[in-house]
């Protein structure tokens, strides 16, 4: 099994991912900063094809324009040296204190003003990078305090500012749609669009909804207890499935952005199974943080291993789909018979108010799904 990843294989790192410092609410950091040019020339090297970013994580912010573009400069640079690609860029609206009670649905008006020019300047940015994604994480779009916070008022004021800015993509004529990333939680006490139902529904009451879609992570559906593969199933589904963040998570705690794969593998596995043979075409892209353990090498010693354990799942989703006893188990399981309509053409619920089914019967059938799961485990593990 070759594990060595390729550009081809799409493979794409955030900035904040091996750039984080490993600092936590506990701890002081206990790795330096990686120069963004150096974080780019390393994914490089480990075969990574993309490299995303916050507007902070390359410029720092309240950085002075004229060196603003000398580290754009650098970065562009850094991009033509090595060949990685910009596929997808985001807006940090989160971090800085002014944002401590919200950015496109904070009550103070002039910081929803300011976090609009802090987007749109980013997202020219993206524009010129070649990116074709803007990722949206409400991270502060949330409330501790009911008594303070009127949700509803929220949302729409979320809808406007979602609306204002694509509004202000289309007057550009930039080739760049919108994925809204959903969490419960962390660091609000409760997030607008914690989960990729919520967001799919907030979508359609968008100006321009074909133009938005979701960007689910792995964790974040898990920290609420659902399952990422349906969720994030049903985004592709509907045609929704912009883009993805790979991570590893134990259930619902708090988002530990462990390495994909070292969480909850069997749901790795089916995750990578669906994004190989469900239609999604877009990045593979890991939000992850390195271990705070961890030196530098164990930085790129773990960025390596997101792309191997994620190579290892495709090529075992592979044989699994191909071996003829889990076609047969699949059969067996009824599997391919969920894709028979109900109905025939032409057919309505009055055209089978007169059939009858042997209830009894069909009660005492089996499902057979204990063995096709069996099989789908035994392929994961490396026994068949």
């Amino acid at each position: 099994m070759d594990l060595t990843p390729t550009p081809r294989d799409r493979f794409a790192f955030g900035l904040w991912t091996v750039g984080w410092r490993a600092n936590d609410p506990f701890g002081d950091p206990t790795r330096e900063r990686l120069d963004p040019v150096e974080a780019v020339h390393g994914l490089a090297d480990i075969g990574a094809y993309g490299v995303t970013f916050h507007d902070d994580d390359l410029v720092p912010f309240g950085t002075p324009a004229a060196e603003r573009d000398a580290i754009v400069d650098r970065f562009r640079g850094a991009l033509d040296e090595t060949g990685l690609v910009v596929p997808t860029a985001t807006t940090n609206l989160f971090g800085h204190p002014v944002f401590k009670d919200g950015a496109l649905t904070a009550k103070d008006r002039d910081v929803r003003r300011f976090a609009l020019r802090k987007a749109a300047r980013n997202i020219d940015l993206a524009a010129e990078l070649g990116a074709r994604t803007y990722v949206f994480w409400g991270g502060r779009e949330g409330s501790e305090a009911e008594a303070a916070y009127d949700p509803a008022a929220a949302l729409e004021r979320y809808r406007e500012g979602l609306n204002a800015l694509t509004h202000y993509v289309r007057e550009r004529g930039y080739r760049l749609r919108f994925a809204v990333e959903p969490k419960p939680n962390e660091p609000r006490g409760d997030i607008l669009l914690p989960t990729i139902g919520h967001a799919l529904a907030f979508v359609q009451t968008l100006d321009h909804p074909e133009m938005v879609g979701v960007n689910p992570e792995v964790g974040h559906e898990q920290m609420a207890g659902l399952n990422a593969v349906h969720g994030y199933a049903q985004a592709l589904w509907q045609g929704k499935l912009f883009h993805v963040d790979l991570n590893g998570q134990h259930g619902p705690r708090y988002d530990q952005d462990l390495v994909f794969g070292h969480g909850d593998l069997i749901n790795a596995f089916f995750l990578v199974d669906l994004l190989e043979n469900g239609g999604y075409d877009g990045p593979r892209h890991f939000d992850y943080k390195p271990l705070r353990t961890e030196s530098i090498e164990g930085v790129w010693e773990s960025a390596r291993a997101n792309m191997r354990t994620y190579l290892m799942l495709r090529e075992r989703a592979r044989r699994f789909r191909q071996d003829p006893e889990v076609a047969e188990a699949r059969t067996a399981a009824r599997v391919d018979r969920l894709s028979v309509p109900t109905l025939d053409e032409g057919e309505s619920v009055a055209s089978v108010l007169s059939e009858e089914l042997d209830v009894a019967e069909a009660a005492e059938r089996g499902a057979a799904n204990a063995r096709l799961q069996q099989l789908a485990v035994e392929h994961l593990m490396g026994a068949r």
